[in-house]
Parts: C-alpha cells; structure tokens; sequence
C-alpha cells in the first residue's frame, strides 16, 4: 500500500468525531431490519443521483436541493442541517464532525476538519479531582464537557468554495422541519426514552420533544421553534453569523449560564480547516480517508496495510475473522499511543501508514492463536460503551462526492441545552485523554498527544471514505465511537469482495480496540462453530444483545453510472436514488 504525501493543513481565515454507538434493542432491529430489506434496491442510470442518511427526511432535504440545481455540496449542507433537526441525538448545530469531498470536474479530493475545539480557558486536568483522579462523568454531563462547535463552519465552508447555491437556500429544507416538525421514528423516541428522566427536568428540551413529562408516541409531530429560530438566523446572516454578532452573544451567554467557560473570543477564533486526506493503495482499489485529527483515515490504511500481509481469500470464515481481529489489534494500540491534534503535535503518520511498518506489525500475528493485547509495549484498560453520531453519503449525477461523519459525542452530546436556541450541547471533551491509561467514555485511552490543551481539536474516530477501483466507487461511513474504523474495514472488505449496498450495511458485526482485551459481537454476528473456534484461539468473545453502528452506503458502477444504494437497517434512515 503506498501513501500519497500529504501537504500542510491550510488555515482558512474567512469561514468558521466519535462518535458514538446506535444502541437500540435486538427487537427494534429486527423490526427496522424488516422495513429496509422489504424496500427494493433500485439502480438508475448516471444523470441521476443518490443519498444514503439516518433518517429519510434529511435524504429527502438533500435530494430537494439537488432537483434545485444544487450540486452534492449544496446537498450535504442540506441534509447536516436536516440531521440536526431530525436526529438530534446524533449532531446538530453545537456539533462537529468532517465532511470528505471529491470535486469530478478536477478529481480533487479534500476533508474538511470541523471537528470542535477545547476553548481558551480549558487545561489539561480540568476534569480531574484534587487526588489526579478523573471526576466521573464530568466531562459527560456538564457544560465543561463542551468544545467549541465546527458544523456551522463547516457547511460555511463547504458551502462557500464547493456548492453553487446560496446557503441559505440549502438550509430551508431544515428550517421547514423545524419550524413545522417531524413524525417521531423509533429510534429517537428510544433515544429519549434513554434520557426521560434528564429531559422531564428540564425546560427547555420537555416542551420541544415531551408531552406532560412523558416520550409521546410513534408518529406525533415534534416540533422545534427555538431551533427554527437559531436556523433562520443563520439563513438570514450566513453561517459564520454562528461565531460572531448576536447569535454568538447569545449562545456563550447560555453556554456559561449552565457553568460552561466558552467566551466569545474562543467562538471568533475558530476555523474550519481544509486538510489533504489520506491516499493509498490496496487490493488494486484506491482507498481516501480522514487524515488526524481523525484516527480514521490511519486506522484504516494500517489495518489494511496489516492484511495484505495475508491473502484473506484462501483461508477460511473463522481464520479471516481472526485476522482481521488481530489487525483491530494493533491498529488500535497506534490510535492510543500515537493520534492527536497534528496542529499541536507530531504524528507519525507516514509511519504508522507504511506497508513495511505494517509488516512488522504482521509479523506479530499468529493464525493458530492470539497474541494478548497485554503482551503488546501500551498502556491502561478500559470498558467500552455505545452511544451515538451520524453519517451520510452522497453522489451526485456529476460525479461530485460527499462522505460526512458529524456529531455530538454522546447521545444528545451531555443532554444540556443552550436556552432560547434549540441546541444541544456537546460533550466532545471526553474525547481528549484526560489522563494516560484513563478510559474515557468508549473505552479508549490515550497519550499525552490527545492530552487536552487550549484551542486543540480532540482526536475521533469518525472515518469517512472513498473506495475506488476501476469498475466502482463507494462512499461510506458511520457514527460508532471507537467502533467505526472496524466498521469501515470490513465494509471497505466486503465491497471488494463484490457485496451489494445492502449486504454491507447489513452484515453482522464484531469488533476489537486493544483495550478491553474482548471480541465484542452482535448477536448473531458468529455460529456456535466460530464462537468456539475463536475462544480456542484464545479470545474472549463478548455477545451483547445490542446492535451497533448505522452505516450508510452509496455505490456507483463507472461504465453505466448506475447507483446501488443503502441505509443501516439498524437505524431509521432511507437510502434515494433519483
């Protein structure tokens, strides 16, 4: 695999991850599983377009602003705004993520980093007591937990260099969903069953999304006039009105009223920024992921990297799963040791994605029995959890390409909400190691290189990706916290392999990151058969009776142009193609 040399980040003066895990019951995954694959899969020829996102109103926003005369851009601004709307459990306007753009006219590839930002006042213990320990939950449920908020900047920029249509425009869809509201879907409503008794207690979020105290049925219209509100000014004064002016008063007066410490300077400060993704090579296929501050894009090409040291096809079910296992292994031990903000400090990341690096790491990997993570040079332990995040995909009819991961962090971010403006408030802070060999909420530790400090952006997992080969390309990505990069790995596999939209998205999921040293699996995921065979490697194999992920899929053959599209049956959304 050969990786393409990456060229500085550039700092963009003008405008302006992970995620988490989809938890909903096996039974509301049956019953979402059965609505999606009742639903034909249709394939149309090249002059049109598709998009796959977690709820069908926001495919539908984006699908409107192409019938516009819109592009995937313009599209992509639509459909994140209509996800905040939608799926607020999942990002939103407080939010942040990166949105990976293929411009056809050029073949230029970019990432845009919106990722959030620790404000000014933040310092490296602040979420640590007076003994160093970690306060729990600190930084999960407070307004300390929030870093400064990327999606509007984002969808500036995006908007501003890529799309051809007025911003403004590409938000109405959202404003109209706000403004007039949604039928509630099951996944959010057992999104807010999750957090009723947090909610019920406070204003702000009760009269938006509660009845009388109470998570209304499926099917009653939600509807969100704060939100409507903060969405027209934004229409009204542009995106970057989100930093400076009124809005921004507004929002760090609420932010700090709930014992937050954004300022208004640490709003004004903050950029989006245009990063070169990650370029390489495997299987004949071109793989385009997200460079740091996301893990994604370096998790991705060192497990591949990893695997191409085996030939996957010539050995069987239970050894390939093994394989790739051992190559979640190593990869996830690199993301602790060595990930962070490259703005702030070095990464090694030519290392880390080179073929004779991942050799080494091969090397160390044995077919007939595991190699405990113990026995790996790292640090710490820790348990995973699984809230959530969200992702789309995007082609339009010339050949424009989008894959956004955004987020909040946790569902709802920390369940706080800035008054008077229909925003959640994220908890992206916990995504910093607040102290080495400490978990934080995914179970994911770290070094000092994700340690936090003023104005860094925490380290993700959010991989959003093109794979291209000569007859295809897909665009893919989902929310999952510390999952996602295994998610992205085996659907980058499984596409390779010749398996349809619907067969990725679909398919069973099992998952290793280092720390704990557990095989977690859906239920289903593995026969009796690999379960045994896996343990007699000598995993210990953990079968959870929840589902994780809501991976979104769009796949386009190059000669006709036709489109093979799909959402996650695990969660609410709709994959369109016009």
């Amino acid at each position: 695999m050969i990786l393409r040399r990456r060229l500085p980040a550039l700092l963009l003066g003008a405008l302006g991850v992970c995620g988490a895990v989809n938890v909903l019951s096996a039974a509301e995954v049956a019953a979402a599983r059965a609505s999606v694959t009742a639903k034909p899969v249709a394939t149309v020829a090249a002059h049109h377009a598709a998009i796959a996102s977690a709820h069908p109103e926001a495919t539908a926003a984006g699908l409107e602003v192409l019938r516009a005369g819109g592009n995937a851009f313009d599209a992509a601004v639509a459909v994140a705004a209509a996800l905040g709307v939608v799926d607020p459990a999942g990002s939103g306007l407080s939010g942040g993520g990166f949105f990976l753009l293929h411009r056809a006219r050029d073949g230029k590839d970019i990432l845009i980093d919106a990722r959030e930002m620790a404000p000014g006042a933040a310092n490296r213990d602040m979420f640590l007591d007076s003994a160093g320990n970690p306060v729990p939950r600190l930084s999960m449920d407070s307004a300390l937990g929030a870093g400064i908020p990327g999606e509007p900047a984002g969808m500036a920029l995006v908007a501003a260099r890529y799309g051809r249509l007025p911003a403004a425009q590409s938000l109405a869809p959202a404003i109209r969903l706000a403004r007039q509201g949604f039928a509630l879907t099951p996944r959010l409503r057992a999104e807010l069953e999750a957090r009723q008794r947090k909610f019920a207690d406070t204003p702000d979020v009760a009269r938006n999304f509660l009845r009388n105290g109470a998570v209304p049925e499926l099917g009653v219209i939600i509807r969100q006039p704060e939100l409507a509100s903060t969405l027209e000014s934004l229409a009204k004064n542009g995106l970057d009105s989100f930093y400076r002016g009124e809005l921004a008063r507004r929002v760090v007066a609420g932010v700090r009223s709930l014992g937050g410490i954004w300022t208004e300077q640490d709003l004004a400060a903050y950029r989006a920024i245009e990063r070169e993704p990650l370029v390489a090579q495997y299987r004949g296929a071109r793989i385009v992921s997200a460079p740091p501050p996301s893990s994604g894009g370096v998790g991705l090409i060192e497990g591949l990297n990893i695997l191409s040291n085996f030939d996957l096809g010539a050995v069987d079910a239970l050894t390939r799963k093994h394989l790739i296992i051992e190559s979640e292994r190593r990869l996830h031990r690199d993301r602790a040791m060595y990930l962070g903000d490259p703005d702030f400090v070095s990464v090694p990341v030519a290392r880390l994605t080179s073929p004779d690096y991942a050799a080494g790491l091969a090397a160390s990997i044995h077919s007939a029995h595991v190699l405990p993570s113990a026995n790996l040079p790292g640090i710490g332990a820790g348990a995973a959890q699984g809230p959530q995040t969200t992702h789309f995909s995007i082609i339009d009819g010339e050949g424009n390409r989008v894959a956004a991961t955004l987020t909040l962090n946790f569902s709802f971010g920390s369940g706080l909400m800035v008054s008077g403006t229909g925003m959640f408030l994220n908890n992206e802070m916990d995504d910093f190691s607040m102290k080495p060999g400490v978990p934080n909420g995914y179970g994911l530790v770290g070094q000092e290189a994700n340690a936090i400090a003023p104005g860094k952006r925490m380290l993700s997992s959010m991989t959003p990706t093109f794979v291209e080969t000569p007859d295809k390309v897909m665009v893919v990505g989902s929310p999952g916290g510390s999952f996602i990069i295994g998610m992205v790995l085996f659907a980058t596999l499984d596409f390779l392999d010749g398996r349809s939209a619907a067969q990725i998205v679909g398919a069973p999921r099992i998952h290793h990151q280092y720390l704990p040293d557990v095989l977690m699996a859906e239920p289903g995921a593995l026969t009796d058969a690999e379960r045994t065979g896996l343990q007699a490697l000598g995993h210990t194999v953990q079968e959870g009776n929840r589902r994780w992920g809501n991976l979104q899929v769009v796949i386009q053959e190059r000669a006709s142009g036709a489109f093979d599209a799909a959402a996650d049956p695990r969660g609410d959304g709709v994959a369109k193609i016009q």
